[in-house]
């Protein structure tokens, strides 16, 4: 009996194979070879002619990663000025895009709610709408005379060139507050090839405004994810914590927000691989300018690569990123695991 068992297992082993194998190879021609292909480019010094394999290609090693980090010039410059620019816009889109796509799932979930339809599909517009399209719409709503400046102009304040003005946040602050030179302290020190007065100046007045596109086409996406899950809760849950006697804030915060925590973990997580690998709106709107505050690595390694044909480097660049995203995936799960109590 238990030969014919083995035998039974062994052929459904080989049936399975049979059937998976094709998406297999599928994957490893156009997935996995691609990158390990890419990750012998970002260790020569191939300029993208002829084939990156061929003998005359100079194997440099980690000199492309060298660069930047270790050694002071303008490829560490640009490098760290694109993460500091990303970590900004990493640190103000996904928390801002994932609340408004909870509120807006919350707020159409709603039972009273008429033309549920309507709004659904008023919010989720944005996000089945082309992002050059809507970039070029967000240039003109954001130009001189555009509707941003009008709105503001209408209630007494002088809008910004935004996609003009280099200064980040923290400098304009300080700037109203007649701080507008450097302390010393910040100006004169520094690491990674940026002084502490960059490092700490917030995301530039050109990436206000692609922050603000991001959001608006991105929540759309997230609010579906959520209320899918909200219409898969229980309903005898919340009728649970309505006879104990719980308000909206603490059913929400008690009740909902725990169940929702596998599809949190998806929208932050799909919101953190989104935001690190922004590219179409800076393509479009700024290609890294005014003065580099809106270059992101995504865009600084097709730069790198295709513009001034250093293609190892620009394959460094991308593979760095992929390491950032994946570590900071883990971070976010180990935060959002879930605590046993012992």
């Amino acid at each position: 009996m238990s030969r014919k068992r083995s035998a039974v297992r062994g052929g459904e082993a080989v049936a399975g194979w049979l059937f998976v194998a094709p998406v297999v190879v599928i994957l490893g021609l156009f997935l996995l070879l691609p990158i390990v292909m890419a990750l012998w480019v970002s260790l020569t010094g191939w300029n993208g002619q002829g084939s990156p394999f061929r003998s005359g290609v100079p194997f440099v090693g980690g000199d492309n990663y060298k660069a930047l980090f270790a050694e002071d010039g303008l490829p560490r410059q640009d490098f760290m000025t694109s993460i500091r620019n990303n970590l900004y816009y990493v640190a103000i889109v996904v928390p801002v895009q994932t609340a408004l796509a909870l509120t807006l799932a919350l707020v159409v979930n709603q039972r009273m709610l008429r033309s549920k339809g309507f709004f659904r599909t008023a919010f989720y517009f944005p996000s089945v709408t082309s992002s050059v399209a809507i970039s070029v719409v967000f240039l003109f709503i954001f130009a001189n005379s555009g509707a941003v400046n009008a709105l503001l102009g209408a209630v007494g304040i002088d809008g910004p060139v935004w996609f003009n003005d280099s200064r980040g946040l923290v400098h304009v602050l300080l700037g109203t507050l007649g701080v507008d030179s450097p302390p010393g302290a910040l100006a004169g020190h520094g690491v990674l090839g940026l002084t502490w007065w960059d490092w700490l100046s917030g995301p530039s007045v050109a990436m206000c405004a692609i922050i603000a596109l991001v959001v608006w086409t991105t929540s759309g996406t997230f609010m579906l994810m959520f209320l899918a899950a909200l219409q898969n809760m229980p309903q005898q849950i919340e009728e649970a914590s309505l006879i104990d006697g719980a308000n909206r804030w603490q059913r929400l915060r008690f009740v909902t927000l725990p169940m929702l925590r596998p599809t949190l973990f998806l929208v932050l997580t799909l919101g953190l691989i989104g935001t690190w690998q922004v590219f179409d709106q800076i393509y479009v709107m700024s290609q890294g300018n005014p003065a580099k505050t809106t270059l992101t690595p995504a865009f600084l390694s097709y730069r790198t690569a295709f513009k001034d044909f250093e293609y190892g480097r620009g394959a460094a660049i991308a593979f760095v990123l992929f390491l950032i995203i994946v570590a900071m995936t883990l971070l976010q799960r180990w935060i959002l695991r879930e605590r046993r109590s012992s």
